[in-house]
């Protein structure tokens, strides 16, 4: 049984991926800035900011046991246009998807390093071609996806593989609700993403890292 720890784990996304990862067998961590994940499937650390350092550190210090993997899910969205928008919302997106995956990525280096596990974050398919109002969201998920192939290349040779999944619209309550007239049937399930999260950590993914996999759905 692996140990895995989950970030962003009280939100749609992680709460999927937490019972996935749950129902095929792992033992799973989660960790939010939300206080408190009701029916969280493990261990659930609220009230942590992965902003900052000391937040990722706190983690690492309260975790038990070996670990096998990190999946970095913590993050949000702001679509605002350059001209309208504010450029506090690059910082703030800038530290919500990129720095929580480097700090919660730094504070459990030496774990993973131990176990040859795995780290997979969550990018964003629209990194390949930022639109309108997706300015400063794109270029943090640019971001997450330059520091998953940086990470790849320093810790392959220690066994440890870095992996990003590229998805597009996930069908969340939130986004039915901002997009009512798209048809949400072609976007990604959580589980679906769950599943290739669940891939990437496993065995049967020994042979790839540094990758970004494109889990687009129909859209």
């Amino acid at each position: 049984m692996s140990h895995i720890v989950i970030t962003g784990a009280a939100g749609i996304l992680g709460s999927a991926v937490a019972q996935y990862l749950s129902s095929e067998g792992h033992r799973v961590t989660g960790v939010d800035l939300a206080p408190e994940a009701p029916g969280f499937p493990g261990v659930f650390l609220g009230g942590v900011d992965l902003t900052t350092a000391p937040g990722a550190d706190r983690v690492a210090a309260e975790l038990r046991g070996p670990v096998d993997g990190l999946v970095n899910i913590a993050g949000g969205f702001r679509w605002e246009t350059v001209a309208d928008g504010h450029p506090d919302s690059w910082e703030f997106l800038h530290k919500i998807n990129v720095m929580t995956a480097l700090h919660m990525s730094r504070a459990l280096l030496a774990a993973l390093r131990a176990s040859g596990g795995a780290i997979v974050n969550v990018g964003a398919a629209a990194t390949l071609k930022a639109g309108a109002g997706m300015g400063a969201y794109t270029a943090s998920k640019s971001g997450v996806a330059r520091l998953t192939e940086a990470l790849a290349e320093e810790l392959k040779a220690d066994g440890v593989r870095v992996n990003a999944v590229l998805p597009s619209i996930i069908d969340t309550p939130a986004n039915r609700a901002d997009m009512g007239e798209a048809d949400a049937a072609k976007w990604v399930a959580p589980v679906e993403l769950a599943k290739v999260i669940a891939f990437l950590l496993s065995d049967d993914a020994s042979a790839v890292t540094g990758a970004g996999i494109p889990v687009v759905g129909r859209v």
